[in-house]
Formats: structure tokens, C-alpha cells, sequence
């Protein structure tokens, strides 16, 4: 019985893997149908918390906040706050660098988790996992010669927006780590999604950027991110690390910057150049190194998807 319960969690993380490899490419079609990066990232998270309204009705979801304190609810909402900063980083990212780029660099927030554990959490950092940030900043010094060079278009501007996106996907994860386990899946995905639209949305308004008059065709980009890697992958991901090592999880994500360059290279036909991929690499490297030095951990700091 819990050899199947674990084929169908992996299962599960494998689709959830595909969907978030999904993301990029959405985000960049968007983009040329003329939507602002926060628009675009608003409309994702929106669409995913209406969704999630359903089965919080059904469930009775709502049920679950009463048995949090004031300080619980100020955390989480903090944490939609961080989450609304990390899309509009990344996504906004994927104006100025290549997919390839963009997904690597964003995918490293295990390595900040990492960095900041000593500090925040008071765990101590293993050797291992210095020795994959070390990796990982080597690839990053790639990736970054890669866009002083001007390969595939690559600017440094959107390769630190998207280092930006992991730290404050880092920062989101740390701080809200406690509190997920107190709530169901859908009650805590529903208050960060919501509380993060909520923030996109009324940030765009305020820049006086608009929220309608967008194509059928544009539209229909803002649902697909809301459905497949949004809610799809995001949920898949949350559910995986309730039954199965966060460290696990947070390698096999490591398949996402894999999906996201090629589904790039057959519908945008953006190939990455040969110092990208040497970069990127090296980036996945560390991660994964830096990973397996917390193998066998609950931590779900780590396993949350990225993008």
C-alpha cells in the first residue's frame, strides 16, 4: 500500500515537474500579446485563487483560519507579500534574458535557503552545501559572461532580476515554513496565492497599467498560467512534501529548468548559447549538490516550485 501511495505522489511531482516547465514560455506569449510583467503575474495568481475558491467552499476551508492567532495570520499574509515580489521579479525577468537563463537562476533557492539557515533558523550549513553554492556562483559568473557578451540576447538586468526572484522565493519559504503545516493544502495556497494577486493586481492599478482590453489569445496565456503551472504545479509540489523528503522533491523540481529550455527552444525557437548551458549546468549542479546534503529532511523549505 505505501509503495503505491508513493507512485502516485511521484507521479504526481512528475506532472507537477511539466506543468511549472510550462511557465516561461506562457509568461514570454503573454508578454507579446502586450501585457505588463505584473499584470501578467497578477492575473496568474488571481486566476489560481479563484479556482481554489471551489473546493475551500466545498471543504469548508475558511474552518481552518480560526485556529490561527493574529501572528499566524500577519505571517502568512507577509508571505503572499514576498510571493507577489518574487513573481513580478521573475516574470518581469523574462523581458530583459533568455528562458534558459531566467529558469537556472530563479531555480537557485535552495542554495539561499541554505546561506540563510545559519542566521534565521539557527541550523548549522553543511559543508556540501557551500561546496554547491560555489558551483552554482560559478555558473552564475557564466551565465553572466554569457550576457555581457550579448548571446541570445541576454542582459544582465534580467539575469538579477531573476536572482532577485529566488532570493525572495527563499525568503517566503523560511519565514512561512512553520505555519504550513498548520493549515490544509488548499486554505494555505489560497490565502498566499490570494494575498499575492491582491498585491499584483492593485500594484498594476496603481502604476495606471491596464487590466483589460487584452486578446482572446493573451487571455487565454493569463488562464494557462493560472491552471497548469500555477495551480497544477505549485499544488503537486506543496503535496509531494507532505509525504516524501523535501530534499527529494526539491532535486526532481530541478527537471523544470530542463522542460522550460526546450519547450523555449520549440515554440519561442530561443536556443541557449554554449556558455548558458555550461552555465546552467553548473548552476544545477550546486543546487543538486547543496540538495543531497540535507537528504532524508521534512524541511519543505527547499521543495516548493519556483516558477
Amino acid at each position: 500500500m505505501r509503495k503505491l501511495k508513493n507512485v502516485k505522489v511521484w507521479g504526481l511531482l512528475a506532472a507537477g515537474v511539466l506543468a511549472m516547465s510550462t511557465a516561461s514560455t506562457f509568461v514570454r506569449l503573454a508578454q507579446a500579446g502586450g501585457a505588463p510583467s505584473l499584470v501578467v503575474a497578477g492575473y496568474r495568481l488571481g486566476i489560481a485563487t479563484l479556482v481554489l475558491t471551489i473546493p475551500m467552499a466545498i471543504g469548508r476551508g475558511w474552518r481552518d483560519y480560526a485556529t490561527l492567532d493574529a501572528r499566524a495570520i500577519v505571517i502568512l499574509l507577509l508571505c503572499g507579500v514576498l510571493l507577489a515580489l518574487h513573481f513580478a521579479s521573475w516574470i518581469t525577468s523574462l523581458e530583459y534574458t533568455s528562458v534558459a537563463s531566467s529558469v537556472t537562476i530563479v531555480t537557485t533557492t535552495p542554495l539561499w535557503i541554505g546561506l540563510a539557515s545559519p542566521l534565521i533558523l539557527k541550523e548549522k550549513t553543511p559543508r556540501q552545501t557551500w561546496l554547491g553554492l560555489g558551483l552554482a556562483i560559478c555558473g552564475g559568473i557564466i551565465v553572466g559572461f554569457a550576457g555581457q557578451t550579448g548571446s541570445q540576447g541576454v542582459t544582465l538586468r534580467g539575469d538579477l532580476l531573476a536572482l532577485s526572484g529566488a532570493i525572495l522565493m527563499a525568503s517566503y519559504l523560511i519565514i512561512g515554513r512553520s505555519y504550513r503545516e498548520r493549515l490544509s493544502l488548499t486554505a494555505y495556497l489560497w490565502i498566499v496565492n490570494g494575498t499575492a494577486a491582491v498585491v499584483l493586481l492593485g500594484w498594476s492599478a496603481f502604476q495606471s497599467l491596464p487590466l483589460t482590453g487584452y486578446s482572446t489569445g493573451t487571455i487565454g496565456w493569463f488562464i494557462a498560467l493560472g491552471l497548469i503551472p500555477q495551480l497544477i504545479g505549485h499544488s503537486a509540489a506543496n503535496y509531494a512534501v507532505r509525504h516524501v523528503s523535501a530534499t527529494l522533491v526539491a532535486i526532481a523540481i530541478l527537471g523544470e529548468p530542463i522542460g522550460s529550455i526546450i519547450l523555449a527552444a520549440i515554440v519561442l525557437k530561443e536556443l541557449p548559447g554554449e556558455l548558458q548551458l555550461v552555465g546552467g549546468l553548473l548552476i544545477l549542479a550546486g543546487i543538486g549538490l547543496a540538495s543531497l546534503a540535507d537528504t532524508g529532511s521534512k524541511e519543505p523549505a527547499a521543495a516548493n516550485p519556483i516558477t
